[in-house]
């Protein structure tokens, strides 16, 4: 007989608790509303900006990456003997810029003042060789004839020319290049650092970096693939923000406020609540079945809210369901 009522005062007992927790769980709730819906959260799909074989594929499904991570590699050996070879006509320009800039070297100027000395001896030479056949025509009458005088003329007239010409490059080697040489000059240095820096962002461009924090959602590719831009390689989801997507009917928008507390529960851990805060609430209806409507179908028009969630744990999936409690004396 005593066994039989302490039986009968646990079922008693546990009858009030189960009571007691129903009633808890409807007073939490009577002053809010309770919403269903799902994890949402953001994607990336990844492709390189070029074009190529693929050489190296680092990471998985399932892997989490951090933002500036190289996850993919391009094959980009041609361009990098391009590069080589970019590099090699710069320094050219480089030096051929250095020489003009620094002008003419003491041993150029003193090499044309030589030939400028030897040009004026020839002048003189020539001029002397003119005079005495000139003399000599005076003396001796017909002693000279006409054209060994003319030889002797055109001799010194070319000496004078050349001489006068070495003056000139004097002049021309004293003062330096011109301004126009020099301005090509850095204009096809510029052009040449330029194509170098081309190829530099083509070869960096061979490397695909995770843009964010994120997992790896699906591998797409693999090494010796040939790609384009417009083919991804990665699709990444996003680790923040994550929110619950669900819907509100149109009665209950006014109980709505962004900035609102809320608390995410998922099957997976129902006791372990996920604290949340209104971030969205859309200004469209959805579901809305006719331009106008009665005053019962009104009450069918639901409205998109997003509840951002702090998932810490990282415990939310993409789609999963979620039931979302709203407080609207919470804050």
């Amino acid at each position: 007989m005593n066994k039989i009522i302490a039986l009968l005062l646990i079922i008693a007992l546990g009858t009030g608790g189960w009571f007691w927790w129903q009633n808890q769980q409807t007073t939490q709730n009577s002053n809010g509303l309770t919403l269903y819906g799902n994890i949402d959260i953001r994607q990336i799909s990844l492709a390189f900006e070029g074009a190529g074989r693929i050489a190296e594929m680092n990471v998985e499904e399932g892997d989490t990456v951090t933002a500036g991570q190289t996850i993919a590699l391009l094959d980009t050996r041609t361009l990098e003997l391009q590069l080589k070879q970019a590099q090699a006509q710069n320094e050219v320009q480089r030096q051929t810029l250095l020489r003009l800039e620094n002008g003419s070297r003491p041993e150029e100027i003193a090499q044309v003042q030589s030939q400028l000395k030897s040009a004026e001896a020839e002048v003189l030479r020539t001029t002397n060789d003119l005079s005495r056949l000139q003399n000599l025509q005076k003396s001796t009458e017909g002693a000279v004839s006409l054209q060994n005088l003319d030889q002797a003329k055109a001799n010194s007239l070319s000496a004078k020319a050349k001489a006068d010409e070495m003056r000139e490059a004097v002049r021309l080697v004293k003062i330096g290049p011109r301004a126009e040489e020099v301005a090509a000059a850095k204009a096809q240095l510029e052009s040449s650092e330029a194509e170098i820096a081309l190829l530099q962002h083509q070869i960096n461009q061979g490397k695909l970096i995770a843009p964010t924090d994120a997992v790896v959602r699906s591998r797409l590719l693999e090494p010796g693939d040939m790609i384009t831009s417009q083919k991804p390689v990665y699709a990444l989801a996003l680790t923040h923000p994550k929110w619950v997507r669900v819907y509100v009917h149109e009665p209950d928008l006014g109980k709505v406020k962004p900035g609102m507390n809320a608390r995410v529960v998922i099957d997976a851990y129902p006791d372990k609540p996920i604290s949340g805060k209104i971030g969205y609430i859309s200004s469209v209806a959805e579901f809305t079945p006719k331009a106008v409507q009665t005053e019962e179908l009104r009450t069918n028009l639901v409205y998109e809210v997003r509840v951002i969630v702090e998932d810490k744990d990282n415990v939310l999936r993409l789609g999963q369901p979620a039931t979302v409690y709203l407080d609207e004396k919470a804050e």
